[in-house]
């Protein structure tokens, strides 16, 4: 049964597919994590995420700046910093469903250089139901998927 559900989830899979071009990106080399690109630097990526964020009503917990915390301990990191954020309205059912999703939410994306790029990292919804076995709860992953996508394709500069 479970291999039945997983395959009625495969659509949901978000592996990053758009950048400034909207260029195909290639599948992520860590399963269950979808991306998106952009050619802007981090730091205004981080600035339309927000701002996206705030234009779906979504709440801005915090915001964990790698590069800065590793430079306190006289350490070295490209610009990376781990976006924290959320709804109530929409985590509680997930936790309702499954408390071990708590381990997940709030929601995050992580913002980071790679090379020229920037790239934008979530956790797909889909694999978080395979992760938690929230399968049997009447739960909305596809609209999930699409505001995180949404989100991510904003914070990118990205034409949806």
């Amino acid at each position: 049964m479970k291999a039945r559900i997983l395959k009625a989830l495969a659509p949901l899979v978000l592996v990053g597919s758009a950048s400034l071009a909207a260029a195909e990106q290639p599948e992520s080399p860590f399963p269950g994590i979808a991306h998106v690109s952009s050619q802007a630097s981090v730091a205004e990526v981080e600035t339309r995420l927000r701002e996206a964020l705030e234009s779906r009503g979504l709440t801005l917990f915090t915001v964990v700046d790698h590069t800065q915390n590793a430079e306190k301990v006289d350490m070295q990191l490209p610009p990376v910093r781990t976006v924290i954020f959320g709804n109530p309205k929409v985590g509680t059912p997930l936790m309702q469903c499954q408390g071990s999703t708590a381990l997940d939410l709030p929601q995050k994306m992580v913002i980071r250089e790679d090379g020229d790029t920037t790239r934008i990292e979530w956790n797909d919804p889909a694999y978080l139901a395979e992760r938690h076995e929230l399968q049997e709860c009447d739960l909305p992953l596809k609209k999930i998927a699409d505001v995180l996508k949404g989100v991510a394709q904003d914070a990118a500069g990205a034409k949806q």
